[in-house]
């Protein structure tokens, strides 16, 4: 078997684009990956047209030789870019597999721990009246893990406008609300989304009782891990830190010094298969659980689920489809991913069961994606009052 054509397909989803990649093979065995750089899809296209001229003829087995001939055949190596394509490719590789060996991909990775993937949800906010409703919302659902992310008194009129020291007082106030209000077995954490300096989040931190947090996802920039040092010893409060480490060697200082108490992995950005579980076992070596980051599509969904499955140190998985969020089923007509997805992951409650079908378990309409047209998406530019930059 020898792979014949990568085929990228940036298509919109909802309210967003998502890059999904088909791998073909002279057998007619098709592999799907999915590539996780939202918002720069177009630059991912480029670094798969680069791969593909020297995957084709190539065996798609060979999924680890692939691998290191994708990182290591440039000088440059490595990047959130290439990574991003890298990993569609490796999830992909290993849907092929999957399909060529009648076997789902758990099987490749081990086999599985566990039947259904546990999962947390996310009770969106604006105000901490909408907090604390979303999150008595998916409580009477049955969700017991909930994430949450900050609020305002007073929004700004400019949707564009962000001060983080205008949320951190109100936003623990309402989080001490919402703990109180569905008591101790609810897991409880806030994704404040690298918004925070390290001063604004030990303040914040500081702010509720012990035992109010369960984690606190990404508050401070990943670029120095020193800054996450530091902020260990200002604070009591587990971190879930990773979503956009694009290797293992991004991973090594926040797993070797333990400044992350979740690994917060994205398959389509860390490397795939192959590098997420390596990050899985250095993790483990650790006593460090995984904790998924999944905001795409239909694909990462199902690449995330059969990593979950495979792996020991395991806490909870990201989904978007919720009684609270519904992003990938925002619109109608062909843009629904229920449409362009047929067959793909569905959640049981709040939990997502393990596919037993070859491969991945998801299928794709090609033709229903080559009839869409590009659409530009750009994550929100947000500024302080004072018209300065700050992170989305």
């Amino acid at each position: 078997m020898r792979i014949t054509d990568v085929k990228p397909y940036p298509i919109w989803v909802g309210n967003r684009n998502q890059l999904v990649v088909k791998v073909e093979t002279d057998e007619g065995v098709y592999g799907l990956g999915e590539a996780g750089l939202s918002g720069r899809e177009l630059a991912v296209v480029g670094a798969l047209k680069h791969f593909r001229e020297f995957l084709i003829g190539q065996d798609p087995m060979r999924r680890g030789r692939i691998w290191q001939e994708l990182y290591r055949s440039q000088y440059f190596e490595g990047g959130r870019v290439l990574l991003a394509a890298q990993s569609a490719i490796d999830i992909a590789l290993h849907d092929i597999a999957g399909k060529a060996l009648s076997v789902p991909v758990y099987q490749l990775l081990g086999g599985k721990h566990r039947d259904s993937i546990p999962c947390f949800a996310t009770a969106p906010g604006g105000t901490g009246e909408k907090m604390l409703e979303g999150a008595q919302l998916l409580w009477s659902h049955g969700w017991r893990v909930i994430r949450t992310g900050p609020v305002s008194a007073q929004p700004s009129e400019a949707a564009d406008v962000f001060e983080p020291r205008e949320t951190i007082g109100y936003t623990a106030d309402w989080l001490v609300k919402v703990r109180d209000a569905l008591g101790s077995d609810l897991t409880l954490g806030i994704d404040y989304h690298h918004r925070l300096s390290l001063a604004e989040t030990a303040s914040f931190c500081q702010r509720m009782p012990m035992g109010t947090l369960d984690f606190i996802e990404e508050p401070i920039r990943d670029e120095a891990p020193e800054a996450y040092a530091a902020l260990r010893k200002l604070t009591n409060v587990p971190f879930a830190v990773g979503e956009e480490f694009s290797s293992k060697w991004q991973f090594l200082p926040y797993i070797e010094r333990h400044l992350t108490d979740y690994a917060r992995v994205d398959i389509c950005n860390v490397g795939g298969f192959t590098e997420a579980m390596k990050v899985a076992g250095w993790a483990e070596a650790h006593y460090i659980d995984l904790m998924p980051h999944n905001p795409l599509g239909p694909i990462c969904t199902a690449a995330t689920i059969h990593l979950a499955a495979a792996v020991p140190n395991f806490a909870w998985q990201e989904v978007r489809v919720t009684q609270t969020e519904n992003l990938y089923y925002g619109k109608s007509g062909v843009n629904d991913a229920d449409l362009l997805f047929p067959v793909q992951p569905r959640l049981v409650g709040t939990t997502l069961p393990v596919p037993e079908a070859p491969g991945l378990g998801v299928d794709f309409d090609e033709k229903l994606a080559e009839a869409q047209s590009w659409q530009f998406w750009e994550a929100p530019h947000l500024r302080r009052r004072d018209g300065s930059v700050t992170n989305w």
